[in-house]
């Protein structure tokens, strides 16, 4: 973890997203209309099912494959009055592009010999190295997006793979070899288009296809058209070792339960996103588990406060907040110690010796994740060493060994650390807003006293770089009569919480 940790605060340390970034995403069919997002956002509204940002795919442009990055307004007669309209309900617009410059573009005659010899569908390569090319860029998208008010970007075709990209003796005025451009163009187009929030001290959050070292700073999430949910969940835990995020994004699925587990694993990824380009589905699309979806949808809602924290923690400590079973104390392996019997001192994971456990991973600190797949009715769940507790029920689950687990469809299994505090807010449809109090709930797991400390900041702008922003430590404890006490430590000069207001206290072990 040591090592994980510096090499992301090295790189500037992980990001920081908007407090909406965090919330519940959903991408619309490519060629949705305006209308057909404001029908969107009314079913969510209806189904009572959490929404936080809008995916607009290809049809929002004029011309896309290769893109002018212009708005069609046959789909869209009005982009500045239909953001303002979607910024009202709460809900931020992020859009789809692939990088390259259309003919049909204006700028294509000035961008020409700023771009690299060969064409991607048929689009101009900008060679976002030369600041010339990067500010033609800039001055156009900052006039049909971000001054509109658009949250961010999903970066498409940029995986540095030449059946797709450009050759190796593609040449670029820059000098960077074709080569080398290829696994770079997609760091550098998320660095450039995170400037121009920058600048208006404004965070955003989205999406890319490819990024490479020192990324973690930026503020993307790596997806992809690969649609394996076991190899998602790998990816998932091996992007804890490179200072990447990644989603194991849900399009469609054969059966209501393979739906349910898809989003399941989801809603404890760095972006909760249902990416219905292709086929429109929905979250309620399998009515048998509906319930079940908008029930682990709100979860996610709920735990948006250890959420935040979590990639403070990412922020501030290098720590991702996302975590393969290698990075958490407790869960060394001692490459001496031959996969024999299972010993509780000297080989308390017998499994795990002979095994890379990529199947299960940490959120946080404190939260263990054990995703469930199609047509598994049960699972084997490693356990660190120190006590575990189900996060539903507050029941003792283990202490460093393997267990086997038959959890039913409905919850994903959960497991909290002894001791630990979770905190909670009410479910919500949207993450918290800037001005916006909350109750707030300290759940506390297990025999052992705990603390933890709830970061908060505005949730918007990049002052937490400058200070703005607060710790506040939370405890729980016994008191002389054996009884646990909740006790919160507010900064010299806090009045308050900022975001949360009341808070109240539960002890799971006590149900």
């Amino acid at each position: 973890m040591e090592v994980v940790q510096r090499f992301n605060l090295f790189s500037g340390g992980g990001v920081l997203p908007p407090k909406w970034g965090l919330g519940f995403t959903q991408r619309v069919p490519t060629l949705s209309t305006a209308d057909d997002v404001r029908k969107e956002v009314e079913a969510f509204a209806k189904n009572k099912f959490p929404l936080d940002f809008i995916g607009l795919e290809p049809g929002w442009q004029s011309k896309s494959y290769p893109c002018t990055f212009e708005w069609d307004h046959t789909r869209f007669p009005d982009p500045a009055a239909f953001t303002r309209e979607m910024l009202n309900k709460g809900i931020r617009l992020n859009l789809w592009l692939n990088p390259y410059l259309s003919p049909s573009s204006a700028l294509y005659e000035r961008m020409k010999p700023l771009s690299g010899s060969h064409t991607v569908w048929n689009g101009l390569v900008p060679d976002v190295n030369l600041p010339a090319a990067a500010n033609l860029y800039r001055d156009l998208f900052e006039k049909q997006h971000i001054e509109l008010g658009i949250s961010g970007y999903k970066i498409d075709e940029i995986d540095g793979y030449d059946n797709w990209l450009w050759p190796d003796i593609a040449t670029f005025p820059s000098g960077i070899s074709g080569e080398q451009m290829r696994q770079v163009f997609g760091l550098e187009l998320q660095k450039i288009t995170n400037s121009w929030f920058r600048e208006k001290n404004t965070r955003t959050y989205g999406l890319a296809r490819a990024s490479n070292a020192g990324g973690v700073s930026l503020p993307y999430v790596i997806y992809d058209d690969y649609y394996d949910h076991r190899d998602f969940i790998t990816a998932l835990c091996n992007s804890s070792f490179i200072g990447v995020l990644w989603t194991p994004e849900v399009r469609a699925s054969e059966t209501a339960e393979e739906w349910l587990r898809r989003v399941q694993s989801v809603c404890f990824s760095p972006m909760a996103m249902i990416n219905a380009w292709a086929d429109g589905t929905k979250p309620w699309s399998y009515p048998e588990v509906a319930g079940q979806v908008n029930e682990v949808a709100m979860l996610r809602m709920q735990l948006f406060p250890y959420l935040y924290t979590t990639f403070a923690q990412y922020y501030f400590e290098g720590k991702p907040p996302v975590r393969a079973m290698n990075l958490v104390e407790g869960f060394s392996f001692d490459p001496s110690i031959s996969a024999g019997a299972l010993n509780s001192t000297n080989n308390p994971y017998a499994m795990a010796v002979k095994e890379d456990i990529k199947d299960q991973f940490m959120l946080g600190d404190n939260l263990l994740v054990a995703p469930m797949f199609k047509g598994d009715k049960k699972r084997k769940v490693v356990l660190p060493r120190g006590k575990w507790y189900d996060f539903y029920s507050g029941k003792y689950a283990g202490n460093g060994e393997v267990i086997e687990i038959e959890p039913g469809l409905d919850r994903i299994p959960l497991y909290v650390r002894d001791g630990a505090l979770i905190p909670m807010i009410p479910s919500v449809l949207h993450a918290p807003g800037k001005n916006e109090v909350l109750p707030l709930e300290i759940r506390h797991y297990g025999e052992a006293p705990g603390s933890f400390a709830l970061y908060d900041d505005d949730g918007e702008t990049f002052d937490y770089e400058k200070g703005a922003f607060n710790w506040y430590p939370f405890q729980v404890l016994k008191d002389k009569h054996g009884k646990w006490k909740g006790i919160v430590s507010l900064p010299k000069g806090q009045k308050g919480l900022g975001q949360y207001g009341a808070v109240s206290w539960r002890y799971m072990g006590e149900q």
